[in-house]
This record gives C-alpha cells, sequence and structure tokens, in this order.
C-alpha cells in the first residue's frame, strides 16, 4: 500500500484541526532556557496594588531518549511549562505533528518520573497507564526520562481494533457492477 498508516493519520489529524478551532491556552513560552540553570525559576505576579510577588517554579531535568535519530537530550523544564515548547526553546529537535495532543507523533513512553498530560486527547487513559505520554502537553512533575516511540506502532495501539477487520477480500461481482462490465 502506498499511503502509509503515520500519512493517513496526520491526514485525518489536520482535517479535524481545519474544522475545529482548538481554544485550549497554551502556556507562555519561557525567557530563553539558558539561562535558567537552576532547579527553581522565578515569576512576578502582579497583585492588585500594582505591586509585583515572586512566585518559585519547580524546574526538573528532563532525558529523552531519541530512538529514531539514536541521540539522548538531556534539559531542564519548569513545571508550568510544556516539555516539546521548553525543549525547542533550546534549539532540540524532537518528532511533533499537531502540537494539541491529538495524534501520536511526539509519543513517548515514560521510563522513571512523572508528569501530567490533562490535555492529551491522542492517548486513551489505557496507554497512559501504560506509561505512555504526549510530549506536545505533557507537564514535568519530577526528574524524568522517556523515549521516543514509533509513531504507527502507538496510532496502532490506540485506533488499531477499531480500524482493524481483517485483510480486503478483492470482490470481482462487485467491481464488474460498479464498472458496469458484468
Amino acid at each position: 500500500m502506498a499511503l502509509s498508516l503515520s500519512f493517513l493519520h496526520q491526514s485525518a489529524v489536520m482535517g479535524l484541526l481545519q474544522h475545529v478551532k482548538m481554544l485550549t491556552p497554551k502556556p507562555a513560552r519561557g525567557s530563553s532556557c539558558a539561562a535558567r540553570a537552576e532547579l527553581q525559576t522565578s515569576s512576578g505576579l502582579p497583585e492588585q496594588n500594582g505591586s509585583y510577588t515572586t512566585t518559585t517554579v519547580p524546574t526538573h531535568k528532563v532525558t529523552v531518549h531519541d530512538r529514531e535519530r539514536g541521540v539522548f537530550h538531556e534539559f531542564l523544564v519548569p513545571e508550568d511549562q510544556y516539555i516539546l515548547h521548553t525543549a525547542e526553546d533550546q534549539n532540540i529537535s524532537l518528532p511533533f505533528a499537531c502540537r494539541h495532543g491529538c495524534c501520536t507523533s511526539c509519543a513517548v513512553r515514560v521510563k522513571s518520573g512523572e508528569l501530567r498530560q490533562p490535555e492529551a486527547l491522542g492517548i486513551s487513559a489505557e496507554l497512559k497507564a501504560k506509561g505512555y505520554a504526549l510530549l506536545c502537553v505533557g507537564f514535568p512533575s519530577s526528574d524524568l526520562e522517556v523515549e521516543t516511540q514509533d509513531e504507527d506502532e502507538v496510532y496502532w495501539l490506540q485506533f488499531g481494533r477499531y480500524f482493524a477487520r481483517g485483510p480486503i477480500e478483492r470482490d470481482d461481482y462487485a467491481l464488474e457492477l460498479a464498472m458496469g462490465d458484468e
């Protein structure tokens, strides 16, 4: 078959995203992560009187094993930032497609640590329980080690049982009727 499963999957997701406007607010992309060498980040919040208070956001070390490229990436991510966005801010290239948690292009398997992914529509509760996650909508809750997954494999685990009904058998009689060649 000329079209791969990932192409069909991406086409379906992109078609859906063209018809449904995603209104999910995304956390702001932080400042340059090169300056973020500490395990805590501070941000100012305005108070009613116009002054600012400083809050500290915990930051965690995230290690991503990119199996396709055979490389390991290690970087710091604040708890209130998406893992994929923070990686991109540090010029780290990771797989992605939709950026909304709807596909499986950025799927990873958690080796150690914890993350939150409340917007991950592309991963079922069953797969989340087995340790799968999406980097585009994942927030670290602790130091984290993950491994990228084959997109087609994760998509098959997620949706294969619904679409796979066995091989398509050729029905010559139906083809003759459709072509008017009976």
